[in-house]
């Protein structure tokens, strides 16, 4: 068999199947029709091209002859990019966790032919192991049941189906007050670990927006133990092993407690959010090891995830080279690092890093994951050396390390870009430029977002969600609308062009007209107006995002970005409508608590404590007027506002001073908070003083 219809679609994920001898077809109508046609069941892969055990059960089991030829006569077999659809990934995930308990990918679903499900799983293995059945014996055996047990596989697959179409949030009676805030916090408390940081145990992924939530709410309490819980997770992290040692950039997660051995893949919704935890924890503790990480991962980014020529942030980094590999490019055996560095720099690599003759992996026990076991002063009293000449021989090994690694062969970068990823790492880009004071970050940001702007967004429509070889797909997304609408009222404050902010109200417009749902409240994560369903009625089944899973959840972003654009531009019906976002989740996200809900809790935060608005008089081309703005942007206040007056609204309590003399007398800075304002003061340290105090 040559190449199947996968050969020519867009993805890589998809492409990367064509060869294999499964009869494949694309997500769409085609294949529904055929499943009418000879009453088949579907079956249904989703997956990434980043995903480790996606290519394993391709090379064991779809490139299988055998395997293949069963699946072609039983089943019209379909395959999915869950980066490329993330509504049909969104429903088929919730319809196998509610019948198996089990869920991410690859994600193996079987359908009727209306899409309904009425068995699934993840990975399932060649033979039976791992206490999973061959995935042959599943295949014969959901084939003899849809055909020898019809009407039970119908009966059980409408069932699930209603079920998962009644499933919404129920609007909250209950006020929004602090107390839920509070319940929030004692929560998180007592799941941390207070010795290796994260919550609970293995396997440990980064939670970005409980981070921000913590960072916001320590901010505002000074309580120490939510300082320990954000400083430890962010340190024990950045320490281990599934921070990318040598090239920057974080592994998607770890499969131990103590952050040592990752899942190798690097993605760029990780990665733009984290950015985000390391800026903001260097600006609030001024920590100068979190800036170097949040440096650490701009330079992976700008290495490996951004395009020069045109702008724009890249979807991920594979975990291996191959489905036999095992993170081979990422570690290290011991023998690699002597004949990579001088004697004395692998001495102090192999103490600084844990790099020994065995090492941490388990399919190739020789191989090393790098992760920081001793200090300098440690390795200094160990070498008898002095601690300056350990970190110089750390600096300069970790250099060599990398131009030897860069030689080896590099994972496979998907150089797709998706609006929602992209909106993430503009918003993150931004906020890292006021606090680093890059102007190269500003630049690319900008760049890029006009990229975007003219590339994937339509007046009337908002943004495609898939920019691929120039050409955009896939419309009608909630997540793409909101990340994005961030990262235009992230820019606007950073450029004060005016431009970005009419974009971004043109965007909230778009979303109550198109995605809002006027009885219940929140946002559908689908526009039906604006995307086709392709005839599956799976995907009429309504659902609105909310928790944070893996990416912040879409209606608690756009409950931040209605706020901020209260803020941006003083409408009050703004304001309501991010009220209306929270109460019709209160309740729901209370049963998620701080560790999916962590965005949520942090809208609520900004909902219930008026951030500040911070207004800079003056010309923006002014030095002094400049300076008072950069000061405003590299402080820590959690959802302040940043804007010139002379592009943006200004708030009444700042109007009734505009002619004082002070304001008269050069460029100076008014912080509004709910409809008070601070004195103004053209004093770069005054303005830090009043946006660093609760």
């Amino acid at each position: 068999m040559g190449e199947n219809r996968l050969a020519q679609e867009q993805s890589s994920y998809l492409r990367s199947a064509a060869n294999q001898p499964v009869d494949w077809y694309p997500w769409g109508e085609e294949a529904f029709k055929k499943a009418k046609a000879e009453d088949k069941p579907i079956l249904l892969d989703v997956g990434a091209v980043w995903c480790h055990w996606c290519h394993v059960i391709d090379r064991e089991s779809y490139e299988d002859p055998k395997l293949a030829k069963v699946i072609n006569e039983r089943f019209v077999a379909v395959k999915v990019d869950r980066d490329e659809r993330p509504d049909v990934d969104a429903r088929y995930q919730a319809a196998v966790q509610a019948l198996s308990g089990q869920g991410g990918w690859p994600l193996t679903a079987f359908l009727t032919p209306e899409g309904k499900v009425f068995y699934g799983g993840t990975y399932f293995p060649p033979k039976e192991a791992y206490g999973r059945p061959s995935f042959a014996t599943v295949l014969s055996a959901v084939a003899d049941h849809y055909q020898k047990e019809r009407a039970e596989a119908m009966k059980d697959a409408d069932a699930l189906h209603r079920a998962l179409s009644q499933r919404l949030p129920m609007v909250a009676r209950e006020p929004l007050d602090e107390g839920l805030l509070f319940a929030v916090e004692e929560s998180l408390k007592s799941q941390f670990d207070p010795r290796n940081g994260g919550f609970g145990g293995a396997p440990k992924f980064p939670h970005p927006g409980t981070m921000e939530f913590l960072l916001a709410r320590y901010w505002r309490s000074r309580d120490e133990t939510l300082k320990q819980v954000v400083t430890t997770t962010l340190t024990e992290m950045a320490r281990g092993g599934v921070y990318d040692q040598i090239g920057g950039g974080f592994h998607r997660y770890s499969t131990d407690a103590r952050w040592v051995v990752p899942h190798f893949e690097k993605m760029a919704y990780d990665n733009s959010a984290l950015l985000e935890n390391y800026t903001h924890a260097y600006m609030l503790t001024g920590d100068p090891f979190f800036r170097e990480v949040a440096e650490g991962i701009v330079r992976w980014v700008g290495a490996t995830l951004s395009d020069p020529d045109c702008g724009g942030f890249y979807a991920s980094q594979d975990a291996d080279v191959g489905p036999d590999d095992d993170g081979d490019y990422f570690t290290w055996t011991l023998e690699e690092l002597k004949a990579a560095l001088p004697e004395d720099e692998a001495k102090v690599l192999a103490l600084y890093y844990d790099v020994g003759e065995m090492g941490e992996m388990r399919e190739r026990s020789d191989r090393n994951v790098l992760f920081v076991d001793n200090g300098a002063e440690e390795i200094g009293k160990i070498l008898k050396m002095p601690a300056d000449r350990v970190r110089t021989l750390i600096h300069n090994g970790r250099r060599r390390a990398l131009e030897a690694r860069s030689r080896r062969q590099r994972p496979f970068v998907d150089r797709t870009i998706y609006a929602n990823w992209n909106g993430m790492f503009l918003a993150a880009y931004f906020e890292a430029y006021g606090a680093l004071g890059s102007g190269e970050l500003r630049d690319y940001a900008v760049k890029t977002l006009d990229y975007l702007i003219q590339t994937m967004y339509v007046e009337g429509e908002g943004f495609y969600h898939q920019l691929v070889d120039g050409h955009r797909r896939v419309r009608g997304l909630l997540d793409d609308q909101v990340q994005m609408a961030r990262a235009l009222l992230t820019a606007f404050q950073i450029t004060a062009d005016p431009k970005y902010l009419r974009v971004a109200e043109s965007l909230a417009a778009l979303l109550t007209k198109h995605w809002w749902d006027p009885v219940l409240g929140g946002f559908f994560d689908l526009a039906p107006a604006l995307k086709k369903d392709e005839g599956v009625e799976t995907l009429r089944t309504p659902y609105k995002p909310i928790q944070d899973s893996p990416t912040a959840a879409a209606n608690a972003v756009a409950a931040i970005v209605f706020g901020t654009l209260e803020h941006l531009t003083g409408k009050e019906e703004y304001r309501q409508t991010q009220e209306a976002i929270l109460k019709t989740f209160a309740a729901e996200c209370q049963r998620y608590g701080g560790l999916f809900a962590g965005t949520y809790f942090q809208a609520l935060d900004r909902f219930l404590n008026s951030p500040a608005q911070v207004v800079v008089t003056g010309d923006p081309s002014e030095s002094a007027a400049r300076t008072l703005h950069a000061t405003a942007l590299g402080t820590y206040h959690p959802g302040r506002t940043v804007l010139f007056a002379s592009v943006g609204f200004v708030p009444d309590a700042a109007k009734a001073m505009m002619d004082s003399p002070l304001a008269k007398e050069g460029p100076v800075a008014f912080v509004c908070m709910g409809v008070t304002c601070a004195p103004p003061t053209g004093d770069p340290a005054a303005l830090r003083k009043i946006l660093s105090t609760p």
